[in-house]
């Protein structure tokens, strides 16, 4: 008999809280693919999440987070604004999207949390979420440079591209300067505006360009400038290089820097040629050419000099000949010399004379007509 009772009142306990249970069960489901995921410090995860109501009527929904690490962030919205409930139609679904912030400042490590909607009744759903940070979060600032090495001519402007990333909860003002050395320019651009500083939101960040300024006599070599933003107790720097290939630049003269001189109708004149290097850099197959009148004839003994040091010189003779049918009368002959990077000219005056051989054979041509005349008159003068 007691043992009888016994079962009974055991099968009534175990219906009692199979009852219980399926009360407390909770008609609302949480769904998302992505619980489990990957992110850096700072950085804003999106879930998607679905809201499913499982009940034969209309559920009004509340939300929670729970168990969110300290310093974390989150933001409930559905259709782009912020909800505090939602509701449901019996046997149907809404979605809502739950924004996490990871801060700044955290250790590399695995952090979990949960979703929990609350429905009319008070049931409860939970949705259980893993963030898996992937490297140790720090209070800094990042200076990067899309191309620190930069290569020009000395009258060339370097322009770099720089970001600048506060990678900290405040706000940034960064006061930009330039460490360059002497006679160089550093200039910092915003856009199109010339600035001395920028500010840059939490965790957010800004382009700035760099525009820096060789001064005119700087040789060929390479050249560091250090940059540098500094903002409240965080600061960054780098270091850009400019290539300096020098400035290219040549001339054509004499030794005694005249530029004209005579010949004769059908003659030859040897000049003297005198090539400089005024650049910073080395100048390297230079050629050598000629303009002059028509049927005049040019020549050089080097047409081509290999090289010329900067600041050095090379001296060619050019070897002039003018045509036999010249007159007398000024002529323009115009040297040139010619680099792959740069070439220059120059216009030679030649003052054409006429032949003393013309002139002798002239006064031979006089004498023998005076002599006719002197003769034919003492011959025939008398009758």
């Amino acid at each position: 008999m007691f043992k009888k009772l016994l079962t009974t009142l055991t099968l009534i306990v175990t219906i009692s809280l199979l009852i219980g249970g399926n009360t407390a069960f909770a008609q609302v489901t949480l769904y998302t693919p992505y619980t489990g995921l990957s992110a850096t410090p700072g950085e804003t995860i999106d879930y998607t999440i679905d809201v499913i109501n499982n009940e034969s009527s209309i559920q009004n929904i509340t939300f929670d987070v729970e168990g969110l690490p300290e310093g974390w962030s989150h933001k409930i919205t559905a259709n782009g604004s912020a909800i505090e409930q939602l509701s449901v139609r019996e046997g149907s679904e809404e979605q809502i999207t739950l924004e996490v912030t990871v801060p700044l400042e955290i250790e590399q490590a695995d952090y979990e949390f949960r979703l929990v909607a609350t429905d009319q009744g008070g049931s409860t759903s939970e949705l259980p979420f893993l963030v898996k940070l992937t490297e140790e979060g720090t209070f800094a600032t990042e200076f990067n440079v899309d191309q620190p090495n930069l290569q020009g001519s000395t009258d060339s402007s370097f322009s770099f591209s720089a970001t600048l990333r506060n990678r900290t909860a405040e706000e940034q003002n960064y006061a930009l300067t330039g460490n360059a050395p002497e006679g160089w320019g550093v200039a910092f651009k915003s856009g199109s505006d010339k600035v001395t500083s920028v500010t840059v939101e939490p965790n957010s960040e800004k382009d700035v360009t760099v525009d820096v300024t060789p001064p005119e006599n700087a040789s060929a070599d390479t050249y560091e400038i250090g940059v540098a933003a500094a903002g409240s107790g965080t600061s960054a720097e780098t270091t850009l290089e400019a290539v300096i290939t020098g400035s290219y630049g040549i001339n054509v003269t004499t030794p005694k820097g005249n530029l004209n001189t005579d010949i004769t109708s059908g003659g030859d004149k040897v000049i003297d040629l005198v090539i400089e290097n005024t650049g910073t850099a080395p100048l390297t197959e230079v050629e050598l050419s000629a303009s002059t009148p028509t049927d005049w004839e040019s020549e050089f003994d080097t047409s081509t000099i290999p090289e010329i040091a900067p600041g050095e010189s090379a001296t060619v003779k050019a070897t002039l000949t003018a045509s036999d049918e010249a007159i007398a009368g000024d002529y323009v002959t115009t040297f040139t010399a010619s680099a792959e990077e740069t070439s220059a000219d120059t216009d030679f005056r030649v003052s054409v004379e006429t032949s003393t051989l013309w002139g002798i054979i002239g006064i031979v041509i006089i004498l023998g007509v005076a002599f006719g005349l002197y003769y034919i008159i003492r011959k025939y003068g008398r009758r």
